[in-house]
């Protein structure tokens, strides 16, 4: 079961870093589909994501992972509506749940722990700044969100390699070659 949820979230994973990525090389209504599927196929991930990261008892990271799915579907809003349609209380409800979940996943895990005890929880911290930072800013266009997705990928690459899910570290590290490549991209459209 464990090899099947590996290759399900990082499978998917992977999917939304590439078709990010290439979507930064497309005319608009091009890198408008590439951005909607790339949304989708991370929210097809979450469920393995979750498992595997409760599993190993990694609640900041899986908290994470569980209030980011509001900021995807803000995302899949903003492009299906080519951000020409802001949502107001949509935006309120993402930041809301973005906060959420920081205090939520650092707090339960300050709790349980009694502090910050391990380096499984800085390398989740590092998770949780890259991947709900990098999310906010993609679903606003802002492309320094690839810049969170490189501190997310990078850590999330080192805790699953200290927990032995060696197929996700992998996927976290090609993930990161394609999060450079879109940053680079988004670069060049923006210079």
């Amino acid at each position: 079961m464990d090899i099947f949820l590996q290759v399900w979230g990082g499978a998917f994973y992977l999917s939304n870093k590439m078709l990010f990525a290439f979507s930064e090389a497309k005319v608009a209504q091009q890198k408008r589909k590439l951005t909607m599927l790339a949304w989708v196929a991370f929210l097809i991930g979450v469920p393995a994501w979750l498992i595997i990261l409760v599993e190993q008892g990694n609640w900041i990271a899986a908290s994470v992972e569980a209030g980011g799915i509001p900021a995807m579907l803000l995302g899949l809003y903003n492009t299906y509506h080519n951000n020409l349609r802001p949502n107001q209380l949509f935006n309120k409800v993402v930041t809301v749940s973005t906060y959420a979940s920081l205090a939520f996943g650092l707090g339960y895990s300050l709790w349980l722990h009694v502090g910050v005890t391990s380096i499984t929880q800085v390398l989740e911290m590092g998770v949780m700044l890259g991947f709900l930072f990098g999310s906010y800013l993609m679903a606003k266009g802002n492309p320094k969100g690839w810049l969170f997705f490189m501190l997310m990928n990078l850590s999330m690459a080192a805790l699953m390699l200290m927990q032995g899910k060696v197929i996700l570290m992998l996927q976290q590290l090609l993930s990161l070659c394609f999060v450079i490549y879109g940053f680079k991209q988004s670069s060049k459209a923006a210079s």
